[in-house]
């Protein structure tokens, strides 16, 4: 067991993408995965609802950190802005890109389920910025507009930093953000997660 990381969860995590690259997803029970990591299904199940959810557990604290943010940050004649300075701040304390990082967007990629859940996590995401956006007073079409601009920098943004483009997520972010101000216009979106400084968290 002193290969695997101390906590069931990451144990857990790392033991299912070694199994998907291996069996591949189908292949592979929650049993299985349970037995390398070396605890039990009840445990499997404390930590994650399903097989899918394994690969995807991260994106729940994106979620709620961006919602925060946008709670505390909102800049009303901003919405963009206030969206790209909290991906910025969330995905700097992304842990650094690893193999197994790698690994899970392979496994994602060669999967068709996997990729119908991975549309989904990012529909979610958008609908959880767009909400707290309108919570924090603005517009509708506004919120739903900068929502799906950061929801889409975010996905390319991540495919980026996995094909090693970028050695940063971060980076990789502003790359992408600085893609889309060209194609659509200097003065059409402000750029502040191009910026290295970041606004101070109240």
């Amino acid at each position: 067991m002193a290969r695997w990381a101390p906590d069931a969860a990451g144990r857990l995590q790392a033991a299912a993408l070694e199994l998907y690259a291996d069996r591949g997803f189908d292949q592979t029970t929650v049993a299985d995965i349970a037995a390398l990591a070396g605890v039990t299904q009840r445990t499997y199940f404390r930590h994650f609802a399903d097989k899918r959810e394994v690969l995807f557990s991260g994106q729940d604290l994106l979620q709620e950190f961006l919602a925060d943010w946008i709670r505390s940050q909102i800049n009303p004649d901003d919405p963009i802005g206030t969206v790209m300075n909290g991906l910025a701040m969330a995905v700097s304390k992304f842990p650094a890109k690893t193999p197994l990082s790698v690994k899970r967007s392979a496994i994602i990629a060669a999967n068709g389920e996997l990729r119908e859940r991975e549309l989904q996590k990012l529909a979610s995401l958008a609908m959880v910025i767009s909400n707290s956006l309108r919570q924090a007073g603005i517009d509708s079409s506004k919120a739903e507009a900068a929502a799906e601009i950061g929801t889409l920098v975010f996905k390319l943004g991540y495919q980026r930093w996995i094909g090693g483009d970028s050695e940063s997520l971060e980076g990789a972010l502003r790359g992408v953000f600085a893609d889309l101000k060209s194609v659509i216009g200097e003065d059409a979106v402000t750029v502040p997660v191009l910026a290295r400084r970041r606004p101070k968290v109240a």
